[in-house]
Parts: structure tokens; C-alpha cells; sequence
């Protein structure tokens, strides 16, 4: 039988990354080393809140969690209004005895992949939120990418944006952050796969199942049938959202990508917060005429989804 993967998750706790906290914790095919939480879908105190309350639900032993950039790098975030709730977590949120850690986010990060060099086990760095403090993380010690397997992270498109015609949500808070990492991922030849927004909502569990969840005297299983509820309200189903990164590591045979030159507009205009994604045949990032061409990176770009698949294994996964 295989090891568990370990990874590290860097979450703004909103309701998908709630589905991914309560999936990293009950899978056995993953090892959750620590959460780091950075400022998006709410405020990083609440973030920080709602993480721990995730945790506690789900049941998970003493991982770590560390508090991460409360900002964009350099301009503010657009707001990104109440999608999550009140509370970023539907309502839902509840106080917690879990402690956080006393090592802000970057230096949570820092030591556990130092750890993970040591032990010559490198970990797979899990990002559902803004790329703030992952940005920082590699600006600052970019010595860590040795312990780095593979970055995932939730965000971009191939296509169309959520908040803008042409921009992701997280990508949109901070497109100087994402600009960063995917730099940091070429110069320090970090394989690097974006989850976006062409694969995201796919994977969906019918509404009418969530009472099974919540008939159940698990924490986990109740919480997850209010946040789909929550989440799916006025629809027949709801996504999993960012949870689908982790069953991207757990079943990859069921995550299409493609490897393409990927970069990031930070200009002030209509394409603020895109992801740039060139699908002509035959490029490779690097054009005589292009300007711009040793601004690209290559990406493992998720451009289709096994829906089902993913839907089934979170399941099973927290119904155990």
C-alpha cells in the first residue's frame, strides 16, 4: 500500500475550502502536515476561525495552524461580497479551544518544508485561496523549493472569470501574488498545476443527498450538509469546489491537463486578474515579436474533470 501523500494547505476558509479541510482530514491517502490561512473569502482572523472550527469538526489531530498575510501584496482587494456569508462559512462558524500556532504562516511553511528536506520527502503545497503568503513564502526563502513536490492551487482560467469577465476570484484579490509564484515555480522549476474555474464546479453532490449527511451523528458529515445546503441554496446541486484539488492528488488519472504557458495580467484595465493561458499549437511561451515572452510559465493547466468520480470520492471520503 502506498504512503499518504503529504501536503501542506494554504486556505481562506469560505465554505470550499471547507469541503477541502474536511477531505484532507478524512482521507487516508493524504497527510496533513499544517494549515496556513491568508485573508480572502473573509478576513484572515476569520479565516483563522473558521479553520480551526473545520478541524474540530472533522475530527483532526493536533495540525497545526498558522496565520498568514491579512493583505494583498501591493493594492487592495476588490470586495468580493457576501458569497460565503456573514462569516465566511455560511453562518456556521463556531468558537474553537484549537490553538494556533505561535509561528506565523510563512514560518509554519518554512519549517515544515525545511523538515520535509531533511527527511528527504518533499511535500505537495496546496493552495485554495489568494497566493499571498506563498508568494512571500518563496520571495523570502526560496531555498524551500527544495522541499517543494508539486504547488497546486486553486485559481485562473483557460476561459472565463468569475468576478470579471476574464478573472478568478483568487486570482483577482491579488495578481501580483499570482504573478510571484508563478515565477518562483519557472526560475526554481517547481511543478506548478492550476485548478481553475474550467474544472472547478463540476464536481457537484445533489442536494437531495444532504440529509443523509446530516442524519448522521458525525460533526463533519452535519457541517458538510449545512455548507451544501448553504452553497447550492436555489440550485439542485452543489460543487465541492476546492476540495477537488485533493482529489486531483488522491485520483490524478481523473484530472485532464494540458501543459501551457501561463501568465498573469497586473494591469489596471478590463484584463486585471486574468490568467493568460496561450493554447496555439506549437507555442511554447517564447515569441521573437512577444515582449513579454520570458513572462510565462509552464503550466499544468486542468482543462477537464472526471465530475463524478471526484463527487463519489468526497463522498466516500466523509461518510467514511
Amino acid at each position: 500500500m502506498a504512503e499518504p501523500t503529504p501536503i501542506l494547505l494554504d486556505v481562506d476558509t469560505g465554505i470550499d475550502d471547507a469541503f477541502a479541510l474536511l477531505f484532507a482530514v478524512r482521507c487516508p491517502d493524504l497527510d496533513l502536515r499544517a494549515v496556513t490561512c491568508v485573508g480572502g473569502n473573509t478576513g484572515v482572523d476569520q479565516v483563522v476561525a473558521n479553520t480551526r472550527y473545520v478541524l474540530d469538526a472533522a475530527g483532526a489531530p493536533d495540525v497545526p495552524v498558522g496565520r498568514g498575510a491579512a493583505h494583498p501584496l501591493l493594492h487592495d482587494a476588490p470586495d468580493s461580497g457576501a458569497f460565503h456569508g456573514v462569516d465566511g462559512l455560511g453562518g456556521f462558524s463556531r468558537p474553537s479551544d484549537r490553538r494556533t500556532s505561535p509561528l506565523a504562516a510563512i514560518d509554519l511553511l518554512r519549517h515544515e518544508l525545511q523538515s520535509a528536506i531533511a527527511n528527504g520527502e518533499p511535500v505537495t503545497l496546496v493552495a485554495t485561496g489568494p497566493l499571498t503568503t506563498v508568494a512571500l513564502l518563496l520571495r523570502a526563502h526560496p531555498d524551500v523549493a527544495a522541499g517543494i513536490e508539486r504547488i497546486v492551487f486553486m485559481g485562473g482560467s483557460a476561459s472565463r472569470g468569475n468576478m470579471t469577465p476574464v478573472a478568478e476570484h483568487n486570482v483577482l484579490h491579488d495578481p501580483e501574488a499570482t504573478a510571484i509564484v508563478l515565477a518562483a515555480a519557472r526560475d526554481l522549476d517547481i511543478p506548478i498545476t492550476m485548478y481553475g474555474l474550467d474544472v472547478f464546479d463540476l464536481p457537484r453532490i445533489p442536494l437531495d443527498r444532504a440529509g443523509e449527511l446530516a442524519d448522521r451523528l458525525d460533526p463533519a458529515c452535519q457541517l458538510a450538509a449545512a455548507l451544501l445546503r448553504f452553497r447550492g441554496r436555489g440550485e439542485d446541486s452543489a460543487g465541492i469546489g476546492d476540495a477537488g484539488t485533493l482529489c486531483a492528488l488522491v485520483r490524478p488519472e481523473g484530472l485532464t491537463v494540458e501543459r501551457l504557458p501561463v501568465t498573469v495580467d497586473t494591469g489596471f484595465g478590463p484584463g486585471r486578474g486574468q490568467t493568460i493561458v496561450d493554447r496555439r499549437p506549437g507555442f511554447v511561451g517564447r515569441s521573437v515579436t512577444d515582449p513579454f515572452s520570458t513572462h510565462w510559465t509552464s503550466v499544468d493547466v486542468a482543462v477537464a474533470v472526471d465530475a463524478t468520480g471526484y463527487a463519489d470520492l468526497w463522498w466516500s471520503t466523509i461518510t467514511g
